[in-house]
């Protein structure tokens, strides 16, 4: 873990909330000055802590109305085998989210469609012919309560 001080986090809870502010308003928001302020965050992308920056789309304005959870089991479980189906599922740009778990269930996936029926045929074609694929179960999201990016970085 990082070593950070409070100016670290304050700045990176106020890079997380709002990605696209300037180096002064942010510098002004954590009580620096603009130099100082740049080299930290440069300090904070240089040592990876920042990865990158990017915009949120509204996946239902762009036309992808359905979000899908699946729940995937694999045949084997060999590293081969789980990387395997990795690098399938980084092929899939339907597949935003791609966690492996311990337990029952080897992966859980987030799916964006734009309708059920693409769904049903991004499941059939894509997903569950997959190599080494044993079973998916899918969840459809009805609503979505809280969606946060990033970590908590209140102490």
């Amino acid at each position: 873990m990082a070593n950070l001080d409070q100016i670290d986090r304050r700045l990176l809870a106020e890079l997380q909330d709002e990605g696209r502010v300037t180096n002064v308003e942010l510098a002004q928001r954590v009580g620096l000055t603009a130099p100082p302020c740049l080299r930290r965050v440069r300090a904070l992308e240089e040592e990876g802590v920042i990865r990158g920056y990017h915009a949120e789309l509204d996946g239902a304005k762009l036309g992808f109305s359905i979000t899908v959870f699946a729940m995937v089991s694999l045949k084997s479980q060999a590293e081969e085998a789980l990387r395997g189906f990795e690098d399938h599922v980084r092929g899939l740009p339907e597949v935003r989210e791609c966690h492996m778990l311990n337990g029952e269930i080897d992966f859980i996936l987030k799916i964006v469609s734009r309708d059920l029926q693409s769904f049903q045929e991004f499941l059939t074609s894509k997903l569950t012919p997959a190599p080494n694929v044993a079973s998916v179960k899918t969840s459809l999201t009805i609503r979505t309560s809280k969606h946060l990016p990033g970590v908590p970085l209140d102490d």
